[in-house]
């Protein structure tokens, strides 16, 4: 009899000490304040087409909640890119702050696959990589692929915490996240709180075109 008081005695010593972990937890957190641009297109995007893992958009996004205190550490950070020289616009575009759809909002690289890489300058813990292509159009962005490291040539210590590339046509391996709609929310990619200092955003051409187009990329987290 004691024995079985002293074992229940343990379990609710443990989920007491599991709910008062799971409280401060939350209390440790909250969502980030996100600023969307304005709505480019009305109504729902068309069917999508046999080819993509793509599902319609299902309303508002929900409120990613992250660490209190994270930022945007990539507003104004310098960026890089595969393309030496986009067809028009110019990188800086991707990290200055407006995400409106608009013609001189948005930086257009060439066809195949191409990336564009942000040096936030030092190493941070990152939660969230909020990306917008182009979303004037509910169009599906190929193969996107975000990476973090903190090597600036992602030979080493490279962590891929997002990739729709489902038939590796991009080289980096078969990704298993779904595509999706371009829209004014951009697409959320979690970082996991992983510590990098660069990250890398991979893709190859929307059903849209086989150009590669960017308006903004936002990375929120924590800097040291």
């Amino acid at each position: 009899m004691k024995r079985i008081v002293a074992q229940r005695f343990s379990i609710l010593m443990a989920l007491a000490l599991t709910v008062g972990v799971a409280k401060s937890f939350a209390a440790d957190m909250e969502a980030l304040p996100l600023k969307l641009p304005a709505p480019a297109f009305k109504g729902t995007p068309t069917d999508p087409p046999p080819d993509t893992t793509a599902e319609k958009p299902k309303g508002p996004r929900p409120a990613f909640l992250a660490p209190k205190g994270c930022v945007n550490v990539g507003a104004k950070a310098k960026v890089t890119s595969s393309d030496k020289a986009p067809i028009t616009g110019s990188l800086d575009l991707i990290t200055d702050g407006n995400k409106e759809a608009t013609d001189t909002s948005t930086v257009e690289l060439h066809r195949r696959t191409q990336w564009v890489q942000i040096d936030l300058e030092k190493e941070a813990s990152l939660y969230a990589i909020l990306i917008w292509h182009n979303h004037n159009t509910p169009c599906i962005y190929r193969d996107v692929i975000v990476q973090l490291s903190d090597d600036p040539d992602f030979i080493t210590g490279v962590t891929t915490v997002f990739n729709s590339d489902n038939d590796n046509s991009s080289g980096l391996g078969v990704g298993t996240d779904r595509e999706y709609f371009e829209t004014n929310e951009g697409k959320l990619v979690d970082a996991k709180g992983t510590k990098a200092r660069y990250v890398r955003c991979y893709s190859k051409g929307s059903t849209d075109s086989a150009l590669n187009v960017y308006t903004e990329i936002e990375i929120w987290g924590l800097a040291k």
